[in-house]
């Protein structure tokens, strides 16, 4: 494809969000609610719009796709094993946002924090996240670098991509923080959702005839990729190790729980989850076609995370269409970048900077929150260029990390036993044995991190908990409130 016309529509794209993020200020208020939350003031359509586009990034048009591209038809019990864990969201969801609108609450570190009464259980999970959201982030960058560099047959490097991508991201959170992120997420998952459907269409009718002749093909050239385990990735140890932390994603990342804080009613919260589902499951379907597609089409790509680029440049595909689906892809990398640097601008700020200075002013956590997110844009940018593995890999290894956060979360919610003690050395002791069993390769018994680590962590928590002093007195105030509020809602 000719790069002046990518660069022309990414141009126009650009100007259009910027537009947008700048209209969102109006009516803005001053305050780190209003930059880091929208003052919790969401309808359930906007939230459900950001909630997706926050959600689904570059990992499913460009990892999902390349996953499927490479080992079958198991990426798609995978994905919906993700997709089947909004059962949690529909659970703690209502439980955010009663405790976040009665206590204040900005962050997931700091509804942890305060439960557990301890500043050094946020610090904790604020550490966590920022170790293992940046490489999420960077996975996000690396999307964009490789569509870009795919489309346009490597005439627009990939280092062009990452910048252009980080560049974005910083500008767009910057205007208005989170209204404007949730204004230029309303446009890209109506884009993201609207294109990608059509492209599937196009290539399914256009040129296998329709969904019969297409599975006759595949079904004729690739019946492996149409079997579990397939080419030999989605075994039952491989299978686990990488859906456990995908199951726990909507709790576990705090870019996602952060937004069941926003929306402005428990009405707008279900409007919220329930458009999330439909858009989800529409957009797993359809990425995991097109990897099947470019399967069929071009079967002998070097890397798998080119499938989406090649599927897109296939000659037989009107070049506005897929020009438009590319701005589609852009733009849910873009939304889940702007989500991960606000969320952690805003733990950084509040969990551990005003943690240390419980006086600093409002005005000076904001300004430093605002400040702290081109640091981690340009940290997960170099972590982006060294491209590590394949985005899919990446995000997996990243909500493995993320997954040691979860016991403190259940106990926070349910457990009065549970305390500062057992959620800190939970998250540290289970983040510790994921990185290195991550890095270092090893699978003990054939299990993979999450397993061994999410073990580590959950008996760390129970165990440490039964011998060190529960924070009592906040417990029963906590939990009381919830229950209270719940029943007054119809929500038990």
């Amino acid at each position: 494809m000719n790069s002046s016309y990518i660069m022309l529509v990414v141009a126009i794209y650009v100007a259009l969000g910027t537009w947008m993020a700048y209209m969102s200020r109006k009516g803005m208020g001053a305050g780190i609610t209003e930059y880091f939350l929208a003052n919790r003031r969401v309808g359930g359509f906007v939230a459900a719009l950001t909630y997706s586009a926050t959600t689904y990034s570059a990992f499913m048009m460009v990892g999902l796709a390349g996953l499927t591209y490479k080992h079958g038809v198991g990426a798609l019990g995978f994905e919906l094993t993700y997709l089947s864990g909004l059962v949690l969201a529909v659970f703690f969801g209502p439980r955010f946002w009663l405790v976040g609108k009665r206590y204040g609450y900005i962050s997931p570190a700091e509804l942890l924090g305060d439960r557990y009464q301890s500043r050094w259980v946020a610090v904790v999970t604020t550490l966590v996240c920022l170790i293992f959201l940046i490489p999420y982030a960077a996975v996000q960058l690396m999307g964009v670098g490789y569509l870009l560099g795919g489309l346009s047959a490597g005439a627009i490097p990939f280092w062009v991509g990452l910048i252009l991508a980080t560049l974005l991201a910083i500008v767009w959170a910057w205007i208005a923080g989170l209204r404007s992120v949730a204004w230029t997420d309303s446009l890209q998952a109506l884009i993201m959702l609207v294109t990608s459907v059509l492209v599937l269409l196009f290539v399914i009718y256009c040129y296998f005839g329709g969904f019969g002749g297409f599975f006759v093909k595949l079904e004729t050239d690739y019946p492996q990729w149409l079997t579990v385990p397939g080419p030999g990735l989605f075994k039952l140890k491989a299978y686990i190790g990488l859906t456990l932390p995908w199951f726990f994603f909507c709790i576990s990342n705090p870019q996602v729980s952060q937004r069941l804080f926003i929306p402005k009613s428990m009405s707008a919260m279900r409007r919220m989850l329930g458009g999330f589902l439909i858009f989800g499951f529409i957009y797993t379907l359809v990425s995991v076609m097109w990897g099947f597609s470019t399967k069929v089409l071009s079967p002998g790509l070097a890397r798998a995370d080119l499938a989406t680029p090649t599927l897109l440049s296939q000659p037989f595909i009107p070049v506005i269409l897929a020009l438009v689906v590319m701005v589609g892809i852009l733009g849910a990398a873009i939304s889940t970048i702007d989500s991960i640097l606000l969320t952690l601008s805003s733990m950084f700020a509040r969990d551990l900077y005003r943690g240390f200075r419980p006086r600093a002013s409002e005005e000076t956590e904001l300004r430093l929150g605002k400040w702290v997110i081109p640091v981690i844009s340009v940290v997960a940018m170099i972590f982006g260029y060294l491209r590590l593995g394949p985005i899919a890999t990446l995000s997996v290894a990243a909500s493995a990390g993320l997954l040691m956060t979860v016991p403190a979360i259940f106990g926070a919610f349910f457990w009065k036993r549970g305390t500062a003690a057992g959620a800190i050395c939970s998250m540290i002791f289970g983040g510790v044995v994921t990185g290195f069993l991550q890095f270092s390769g090893i699978r003990p018994l054939g299990h993979w991190p999450a397993v061994w680590g999410g073990l580590v962590c959950l008996v760390a928590f129970i165990v440490i908990s039964l011998v060190t002093r529960p924070p009592t007195e906040k417990a029963e105030e906590f939990l009381g409130y919830l229950k209270e509020g719940l029943k007054e809602r119809n929500v038990l």
